[in-house]
């Protein structure tokens, strides 16, 4: 690996540690993470198979008030790499992320823990009235989570490949599979928990029309996306909650003030 990989590969680890916190550019998401580690590895279709099946089991990873989430980030990078770089099959990678979720989440933990001072000393500042000084603490916190993961991924690149070949085939085929089986589990519980939070009367017929339509062998991934696509913008057009306002000349309000204002010019 040459250094130009190494710095890329770092990058990416730090700009997902960070957004582990900021949920600004999703950069953490597996599906993003392992892609982009893909990329700079030169194996772009592994990192993207894993980071789809990954993406599947951390739908229902959420923080949720004090309760810390298992951390995608760092399950996404170091599997990424130990399957891109050090040749791990998918299914290797996949059962390894569930571990690494869970070490990443006492790692988070630890490293918000940390923090808490550095919140204190922000504090000061504003008390002086530093706007700077706050920016900078806050800064400096961030970078803290951006190495929470490019730390690990630094000492994961520095093996060497053999020793984690040696160390990946001595793992039980017990283990691995239990570990695969518990990641299927965790797809489910996924869905389940999505499905929870936008199931509504008006939707379930779609739920169904779904389960109709896969079962067509001959409708690929492309083809279901596309048929879910048009399907949406007929409801949209053809539902009156989305078109209380239209039609005519009428003055019929749409619930928006602004928007009824615009409508009158």
């Amino acid at each position: 690996m040459n250094i130009i990989t190494i710095v890329l590969v770092l990058f990416i680890a730090f700009l997902a540690g960070m957004e582990g916190i900021l949920d600004q550019f999703q950069f953490h998401q597996p599906i993003v993470a392992c892609t982009l580690i893909g990329l700079a590895t030169g194996s772009p279709m592994d990192g993207l198979l894993l980071g789809g099946t990954l993406q599947l089991i951390a739908l229902g990873w959420m923080n949720i008030g004090a309760a810390v989430a298992p951390d995608a980030a760092l399950a996404s990078i170091a599997s990424a790499i130990l399957v891109t770089y050090h040749g791990a099959s998918i299914s290797e990678g996949i059962a390894l992320a569930i571990p690494l979720a869970i070490a990443g989440q006492v790692l988070t933990i630890f490293v918000r823990t940390l923090t808490v001072g550095i919140a204190h000393a922000a504090d000061a500042k504003a008390k002086e009235g530093s706007f700077r000084g706050v920016e900078l603490y806050h800064i400096g916190a961030l970078m803290i989570q951006g190495l929470r993961i490019a730390i690990p991924a630094a000492i994961i690149l520095a093996v060497p490949v053999e020793y984690v070949t040696d160390t990946l085939n001595a793992i039980p085929d017990w283990l691995t599979g239990g570990l695969a089986v518990a990641g299927g589990f965790i797809v489910a519980v996924g869905y389940a928990m999505v499905i929870n939070m936008m199931a509504t009367p008006k939707l379930w017929m779609f739920f169904a029309l779904g389960f109709a339509l896969s079962a067509l062998g001959e409708l690929n991934l492309i083809a279901m996306g596309i048929i879910g696509v048009v399907i949406a913008l007929l409801y949209i057009q053809l539902s009156p909650e989305f078109n209380q306002g239209g039609g005519g000349g009428g003055s019929s309000s749409g619930g928006d003030p602004l928007d009824d204002i615009l409508n009158d010019y």
